[in-house]
């Protein structure tokens, strides 16, 4: 009895100490495991399929936020997509997905975070909010409100409804949602405290409750990064006029390739 009560709490120390480890390891390693920037230096020249205007927009004394224009081609403009792209590399990564706004004669602006792309400076949740804000400042100076859609991607989908909460807009627009921050990664590691544990909130379900635009979000049933679980978690926070689309059978990466996604969307802004 006394050998088994002995080999017992050897392995309790074991299990805790592997316990404590690895949540060290996810609480450091945790901006890594979000952010996957790919860095630009300033006198890269983007090329782009669609007609762009780049701009750099200082945004205090030692940030420069780097901002593109997608313009569409000889048809007139209805409205711009403010659009805040995921965690991976910089806008050269996902201007491929511009080309339905473009040809709905929306304009589409694509910001980079700090550090990604061209722009400069170290990211903090705050600064992606007020980053977004001082977007769409400019975008309220050549577009009325009911020409203004707020479109989130991934990552970008927690910064896009906050700024929807703090401004008006003709709708807001999430792919593949998340609920928050630490209840996405309670998806992979339950037994850890995110909530105190995460550097980052986005809390995604707390901005849409002030939200007054028509909300449409997209997500797949087969998303293994931001489960559709942790997605659809956002339903209780909805309005009654606001949309859950769900596209069976979508990953994380091709929900906008899928036919029910493009007929949607043609549907909204047409």
């Amino acid at each position: 009895m006394t050998f088994n009560r002995k080999k017992m709490f050897g392995w309790i120390k074991i299990i805790l100490l592997l316990y404590a480890s690895i949540g060290i390891v996810l609480f450091y390693l945790q901006d890594k495991i979000l952010f996957h920037p790919k860095k630009l230096g300033a006198d890269f020249q983007y090329k782009f399929k669609d007609r762009f205007e780049e701009i750099n927009i200082p945004f205090n004394d030692t940030d420069t936020m780097n901002l593109i224009k997608f313009l569409p081609d000889n048809i007139p403009v209805k409205g711009v997509v403010i659009y805040f792209h995921g965690n991976m590399k910089n806008i050269a990564h996902y201007a491929t997905f511009v080309g339905p706004f473009l040809k709905l004669g929306y304009e589409v602006w694509m910001e980079d975070y700090p550090g990604f792309g061209k722009s400069t400076g170290l990211i903090t949740e705050q600064k992606l909010y007020e980053q977004a804000l001082q977007v769409k400042k400019m975008a309220d100076v050549k577009f009325h409100t009911d020409s203004i859609i707020i479109y989130g991607k991934s990552l970008g989908t927690g910064i896009a409804a906050n700024l929807a909460s703090r401004t008006k807009a003709k709708m807001l627009i999430l792919e593949t949602p998340y609920y928050s921050i630490p209840s996405m990664f309670s998806s992979y590691a339950f037994m850890y405290p995110n909530e105190q544990m995460s550097n980052y909130k986005l809390p995604t379900n707390l901005f849409l409750q002030d939200v007054a635009c028509p909300v449409i979000i997209f997500h797949g049933t087969s998303d293994a990064v931001i489960p559709y679980r942790n997605a659809k978690k956002l339903l209780s926070v909805l309005k009654p006029t606001d949309k859950f689309i769900t596209i069976e059978g979508a990953s994380h990466i091709n929900v906008n390739a899928n036919p029910q996604y493009f007929n949607a969307i043609d549907s909204l802004l047409k």
